[in-house]
């Protein structure tokens, strides 16, 4: 997707800049039309002088909210609360954008309408959450609202990553001691044996290998690259990408697993949605959009049809079968008792510790296995070399 930034007329015959994404030139135009936009000039992000687009990450989006909350709670104007944390970017990127935004509002546009101009930049659920905060005059909470939510975002990215950190040194190392073992350590058993034809057969085909990890290594990353690009380019096709997230969800030992931090993000964002007055529909399709999978987006597809017709939330939500029983039952409280906001919110908090649980024991998975992958290829070449480490014993005793 490309980014335009433009210079247009608006209805109010106001001059307005921003950036628009968008797949292609037509598209950009037609969006922009839809906004009411009359665009007097325009580039391709792509192009020479055009800025590519900058997407802000949790870390940066909890720090912008949290310093938003806080100034809008002291008293200070949405313009001048923006204009302060313009001045405090580091980043020339984010400042220019946030430059953008200040200079707009400045001008009378809302500040919601101003981010889904940087669309690229935010994410949709921000600027659902701004659009709800305006609407009900509490921009100083939702930004509080936001800041946690994104702190919270924040804090299970660095819990997967530090758990990862282990698991991939590991496989780093299980790479590196197969190399070894296959280029260095098998060639010089193998020089043992006078006749090779009367080597054992997994001697064979351990010299097999190692021959080809010498002399042909180059097809092993031809390989590698095109799986990875392959795989790259199959996510890309609906049918294969909904195989996989369903695959995700239903598989076995990680399925149940992930189904945990699904379900924390899942309540965690609902119950920000609907607790600020965005209607449960809109409050369905950003919830479970904000997962990016693309089986449960067609499940809510459903459970959005059904709850517009007037079904209950906790029996559409049973039947797509993809959260937990639990959870589906503590929906139909929250609904039975007219308090699905609040009890959304600690059930948030619940399931919010039970993804970092999730996480440790989904990477606690991988470590034996990656130990029992090491531990085999380690077996076999011993079991290769063997017949002849023993042959030239034999030989040196009867010397």
């Amino acid at each position: 997707m490309k980014s335009f930034s433009y210079v247009a007329q608006d209805a109010k015959s106001r001059q307005v800049k921003g950036i628009i994404n968008a797949e292609n030139e037509q598209e950009f135009l037609q969006k922009a039309k839809e906004k009411g936009l009359y665009v007097k000039d325009y580039k391709e992000s792509d192009s020479g002088d055009a800025k590519s687009i900058y997407k802000f990450g949790t870390k940066e989006l909890n720090f912008c909210c949290r310093q938003l909350s806080a100034m809008l709670t002291s008293g200070l104007t949405l313009v001048k609360a923006i204009d302060i944390l313009t001045k405090e970017q580091e980043n020339e990127k984010a400042r220019a954008i946030w430059q953008d935004i200040y200079e707009n509002v400045q001008k009378g546009e809302s500040f919601s309408s101003t981010l889904e101009m940087h669309s690229g930049s935010f994410p949709d659920f921000l600027i659902s959450m701004v659009g709800a905060g305006e609407s009900s005059g509490s921009l100083d909470i939702i930004m509080t609202r936001m800041a946690d939510h994104y702190a919270k975002e924040n804090k299970l990215k660095n819990t997967i990553r530090s758990a990862m950190i282990y698991p991939i040194i590991l496989l780093v190392l299980c790479i590196v001691i197969v190399i070894f073992l296959f280029t260095v350590i098998m060639p010089t058993f193998i020089g043992m044996f006078e006749d090779k034809s009367k080597m054992p057969l997994l001697t064979k085909i351990m010299a097999a290998i190692s021959d080809f990890l010498k002399t042909k290594w180059y097809i092993l990353l031809i390989i590698f690259a095109a799986a990875f690009f392959g795989f790259r380019y199959a996510m890309k096709i609906p049918s294969f990408r909904k195989k996989f997230d369903r695959m995700l969800i239903k598989g076995p030992g990680f399925g149940p697993l992930i189904t945990k931090i699904y379900t924390g993000r899942f309540s965690r964002t609902l119950s920000s949605l609907y607790s600020s007055g965005i209607p449960m529909v809109e409050c369905l399709q950003r919830a479970s959009a904000i997962l990016g999978n693309s089986y449960v987006d067609e499940k809510f597809e459903t459970v959005v049809d059904e709850v517009k017709q007037g079904e209950t939330l906790s029996s559409s939500i049973t039947r797509t079968e993809i959260f937990e029983p639990m959870f589906c039952s503590v929906i139909y409280v929250g609904e039975e008792s007219g308090a699905l906001d609040s009890i959304l919110e600690k059930t948030s908090d619940y399931y919010e510790e039970e993804s970092d649980a999730a996480v440790q024991r989904l990477v606690g998975m991988i470590e034996p296995i990656l130990l029992i992958f090491m531990g085999l290829i380690i077996g076999m070449v011993v079991c290769g070399v063997y017949p002849a480490l023993y042959g030239s014993l034999e030989s040196i005793e009867n010397e």
